[in-house]
């Protein structure tokens, strides 16, 4: 069990954790979420004593970590982490990477810690890179072996710091297939991570982070679908709705391309899906809206639900009244609806915006 008691982190610019309290139990996975900044990393990095705390405790089955004179080693056998980047050894291969802190810490002999590692690398589908070297390994091969070597030691708790944010978007899926297996080990996982709808999947538990500290705990589906708190409430909504408003002539499409791909990523949303939105996306403004509304800024939201009912794309503009379906592009419009289950316009002259144009995909 990790205790953590008015727990706080200080650097000379930024306080990133304020008053930390929590108490973690054995074999809770817990997702820790929040924006960018809001001290995720360094809570985790405080519990393996990466980073030293400079206030409050924390407690490891009733152990100060933090007092004076600890043996910081103690602590970190019973803990692994796994980062951002891999850290392997280039000069290693994969086995003896596996290997090498099992026989230097631990003392295991070689026979025994080759074994050990071998049947790791079968959990993480990757037996047959035994005798490869990192540099010979795409970035997702290279986070699993990193993975194996942490399971290697034994740890009680595993820790990851965003382990999927340095990969290709066409590695994060094994990676997190890798993770869903070790919460079946019944070990405490403490996982910060950007990936709202992996974190949905696999938590018992969730941590939001906000204002330096754990501003809202609670289960997934409180977290996610029934948020308490006002900062809590307004992350979520970020994560289930991508709002991009075209403002001027000189808008950013690729960019808005970008972020369509990381909403996508973030929601767990098929690679069909995605292309109907960005269709969707691409033939309402660049094609339909915008070579009439020049001047007037267009707000396209992204909503998907997960739960069956389908993924909107919605434009919404102000002005007099503008159905695209009777002045726009007709050939570009007829396009657009024959690939979506559901095309409409609503004009209402009180709303902020006054025209919507629905799309159901």
């Amino acid at each position: 069990m990790i205790e953590l008691e008015h727990l706080e982190k200080r650097y000379p610019n930024a306080v990133p954790l304020k008053d930390v309290n929590a108490v973690i139990h054995d074999g809770e996975v817990i997702s820790i979420i929040g924006p960018s900044g809001t001290g995720k990393s360094t809570l985790i990095r405080c519990i393996d004593m990466l980073e030293r705390p400079t206030g409050g405790r924390i407690l490891l089955n009733g152990e100060n970590i933090c007092a004076p004179g600890y043996d910081v080693i103690k602590a970190r056998r019973k803990m692994g982490m796994v980062f951002q980047a891999f850290h392997l050894f280039g000069h290693l291969n994969v086995i003896e990477n596996i290997m090498q802190a099992q026989i230097d810490i631990l003392k295991r002999p070689k026979n025994e810690a080759y074994e050990t590692g071998i049947r790791l690398l079968r959990r993480v589908g990757l037996a047959d890179k035994e005798k490869n070297y990192p540099d010979e390994l795409s970035g997702g091969q290279q986070q699993r072996i990193a993975i194996a070597r942490t399971l290697a030691m034994d740890p009680e708790v595993i820790l990851f710091d965003e382990p999927t944010s340095a990969l290709d978007p066409t590695m994060v899926g094994e990676v997190q297939s890798v993770i869903r297996d070790l919460t079946k080990m019944d070990k405490t996982m403490l996982i910060v991570t950007h990936e709202l709808n992996f974190a949905r999947a696999i938590s018992s538990r969730v941590f939001y982070m906000d204002q330096g500290g754990i501003y809202e705990d609670g289960t997934p589906e409180q977290i996610f679908e029934n948020p308490r708190r006002d900062l809590t409430k307004r992350f979520v909504r970020k994560f289930r709705v991508l709002e991009l408003m075209i403002d001027g002539p000189y808008y950013d499409f690729a960019g808005a391309g970008g972020e369509i791909d990381r909403y996508c990523l973030q929601n767990d949303i098929s690679t069909h899906t995605k292309y109907r939105i960005r269709l969707a996306f691409e033939e309402l403004t660049s094609a339909i809206l915008r070579p009439v509304l020049d001047h007037v800024p267009i707000l396209i939201t992204v909503e998907h639900s997960g739960k069956g009912a389908g993924t909107e794309v919605n434009a919404l503009y102000g002005g007099e009244r503008f159905d695209p379906a009777e002045r726009g592009d007709g050939f570009s419009y007829k396009v657009l609806q024959s690939t979506v289950k559901s095309l409409s316009y609503h004009y209402d002259p009180d709303a902020e915006h006054a025209n919507t144009v629905r799309v159901v995909i």
